[in-house]
């Protein structure tokens, strides 16, 4: 073999090679809930260990624990619940394909990040928001009928407000994973955080879906309404002029930071009409501003806990 053939094949299968490192694993959806309601959940079977995960907690050995899986999967508003679930994400198939996308893109901005289980499960606690999908360092689990519950109209929604409602829809599953996954990257301050802290690492994980959900609308990412969104681009300056001036970034006030932080129709100190969440659009500005001047990498990113110095080094200024 001529030296020049020999060249161009040992750069083929370096290239093979390391086109294989970044290829992510097709994402399997294991559906606990369609095991339970459709199958034999509430009976040990030899299926229990696919779902032998400490994010479903379930125990098929414990006789009290499945007595009590016994009664919740019988209950005719939950059964009911799950029909309507199922019949709106029966087939996930269009998940799996957008989630090994992103991910791929995730591994390859920060290597820590390998996931290798996921699941849906129902548990018809509309109460617990927050926990619409929770993961650990490997696995993901989406309570999946949380998005089912603007179907739900003969329930009231459960008592959903308006503006939880509204993001309670099958566009926001994706936004929710990837975010879900962010959260569990990055590390916090030790001690009572501040605004400014929750601000950046709320901005990391947003600057995260930027770069892993690029096709994504601005509306799902920010988990923002059109008007929400045009509200804060148009107020940006006149927020961080009010956070300046009542000297609210290093504040440790919860019942404050709540306001700016959270979820809400919109944050009391700007009035009807304004954005919710505005601390975290604030981070988003800062931690963009920051990753273009320090040319740090997403896992670096992940890993500083000093929110001071990722201000102090963005220069940004609305």
């Amino acid at each position: 073999m001529k030296p020049r053939a020999i060249l161009s094949l040992a750069a083929g299968i370096i290239l093979l090679a390391s086109c294989s490192q970044h290829k992510a694993e097709q994402v399997k959806l294991h559906r606990f809930e369609q095991f339970l309601f459709e199958g034999s959940g509430s009976e040990p079977t030899a299926h229990s260990a696919e779902f032998a995960s400490p994010l479903l907690n379930y125990y098929p050995e414990d006789t009290t624990y499945m007595a009590m899986l016994h009664d919740f999967t019988t209950d005719p508003v939950v059964r009911d619940i799950y029909h309507t679930t199922d019949s709106l994400y029966h087939d996930l198939g269009w998940l799996e394909q957008q989630l090994s996308q992103a991910l791929q893109r995730a591994g390859k901005l920060c290597p820590s990040i390998r996931y290798d289980r996921f699941y849906t499960l129902l548990t018809a606690d509309f109460d617990n928001y927050q926990n619409r999908v929770y993961c650990n360092d490997h696995e993901l689990a989406i309570s999946i009928d949380r998005y089912a519950v603007g179907a739900m109209p003969q329930y009231q929604y459960f008592g959903l407000p308006s503006y939880l409602l509204r993001l309670s829809t099958r566009d926001h599953i994706l936004p929710d994973c990837m975010a879900a996954i962010a959260r569990a990257q990055i590390l916090l301050p030790e001690g009572q955080m501040t605004l400014l802290d929750y601000a950046i690492a709320e901005g990391k994980t947003l600057y995260f879906l930027e770069q892993t959900l690029p096709h994504t609308p601005d509306t799902l990412r920010l988990r923002y309404s059109k008007e929400q969104l045009d509200w804060m681009r148009q107020n940006t300056e006149n927020v961080w002029s009010w956070l300046i001036q009542n000297r609210m970034l290093y504040s440790t006030d919860l019942a404050t930071l709540r306001n700016l932080t959270d979820d809400a129709p919109k944050t009391n100190a700007f009035g009807e009409g304004s954005a919710p969440r505005t601390a975290g659009y604030i981070g988003l500005q800062i931690v963009r501003a920051y990753m273009k001047k320090s040319h740090t990498s997403m896992q670096e990113l992940f890993e500083d806990t000093d929110s001071q110095k990722i201000l102090n080094q963005s220069a940004w200024r609305p």
